[in-house]
């Protein structure tokens, strides 16, 4: 676990990439998005 670790946090950071472990922000608006609608439909 460490820079060279792909799934770790700090390896998504050295690499530049992002994922699971390391979400970029428009990854995080669409889940919160999906989560509010699923939400919505629930209620409803």
């Amino acid at each position: 676990m460490g820079r060279g670790d792909q799934r770790s946090k700090r390896g998504k950071i050295s690499r530049g990439t992002s994922g699971k472990t390391r979400p970029n922000p428009k990854q995080k608006k669409r889940a919160r998005a999906a989560k509010r609608k699923a939400a919505a439909v629930k209620q409803a």
